[in-house]
């Protein structure tokens, strides 16, 4: 073969190989193409974020009701991110005044796609929410946090587990439960917000989920931690894996697959769309010692790593 040949074959092969990665990456729906400017990406304490994030929730204001066309926006975005088309969802977002971003957490090293409300910062804020996808690891599961600063801690111990796993998607609320007019802030119990169209998306794709809740003391004074799968079946093994795992560490657990609990969460919207795709879920509350101390706090979201662990290890049934 003479040179000239040889250099055709290499540049045919290194064609080939490009293509068949670019496919790869839109078939598997991992958003892991870093950009060049994403290597220039602001390296951020994830928790302090979040906590400037969610420190102006409060009852009665920051919540304004989004149209059907807005939460469907957003979701087909969110799915347009988790399947590495980045320029579209970008458009698609910016059409609903989101932006997105890319950080690194400082402490746990990895690049998230952080997608934000731009109304955050404004007078009035919507409070549709603010979503964090990993982009070193091809998303597979996601942390829910409806009520953050009502559930006090709840949106911090979410960090927590984001960080102890690879592959997940952190879903938080954009306004305390109290915020809107009667209940409709309340996102564990509506269908018609952004967190519940995001959070259905995924459970579309198959991707499981855990959901973060606090309740007072005195609602369940003989337990630590209440585990239940909501209104499914599908995430009792994962279930029983964390309550088995939380109980060996000393919490008190209550397992309401397998007796009468308080605050089970069989009416929680998004437990009713996962049952529906035949999707685990948990719905997890926990009571203030564990959410407020930060030992206890840490070993509950390890806890929790030992199923969304073995989440980011199965592929998602699309």
């Amino acid at each position: 073969m003479t040179i000239a040949t040889i250099l055709l074959v290499v540049a045919g092969l290194a064609g080939a190989v490009t293509v068949m990665l670019r496919h790869t990456r839109t078939v598997t729906g991992a958003p892991t193409d870093i950009r060049d400017d994403d290597k220039r990406a602001p390296r951020i304490d994830l928790a302090r974020s979040v906590a400037d994030f969610t420190r102006g929730f409060g009852p009665g204001h920051g919540y304004r009701h989004p149209g059907t066309a807005d939460r469907a926006a957003v979701a087909t975005a969110i799915g347009l991110l988790l399947d590495g088309h980045r320029h579209d969802a970008e458009q698609r977002f910016s059409q609903r005044d989101f932006t997105v971003r890319t950080i690194v957490d400082q402490v746990s090293g990895r690049h998230y796609a952080e997608v934000a409300d731009r109304t955050d910062d404004a007078v009035a804020p919507r409070g549709w929410g603010r979503f964090y996808l990993d982009l070193d690891h091809t998303p597979r599961w996601s942390v829910q946090v409806p009520h953050p600063v009502a559930d006090q801690h709840t949106e911090q111990l979410a960090v927590r587990v984001l960080r102890d796993s690879p592959g997940g998607v952190l879903v938080i609320a954009g306004a305390h439960r109290k915020a809107g007019d009667g209940d409709s802030a309340d996102v564990a119990h509506r269908r018609d917000t952004v967190f519940h169209a995001v959070c259905a998306e995924l459970a579309r794709r198959g991707m499981p989920g855990v959901q973060l809740h606090g309740f007072a003391a005195s609602s369940a004074p003989d337990y630590d931690v209440v585990a239940s799968t909501g209104a499914g079946r599908e995430g009792r093994l994962d279930g029983r894996a964390l309550a088995d795992a939380l109980g060996a560490h000393g919490f008190r657990v209550c397992r309401a697959w397998a007796r009468t609990c308080p605050l089970e969460g069989q009416e929680n919207m998004q437990g009713r769309i996962a049952d529906a795709r035949h999707v685990p879920f948990l719905h997890v509350e926990f009571a203030p010692a564990v959410r407020g101390a930060d030992a206890a706090a840490e070993q509950a979201a390890r806890d929790i790593g030992r199923v969304t662990r073995r989440w980011e290890n199965a592929p998602p049934a699309r």
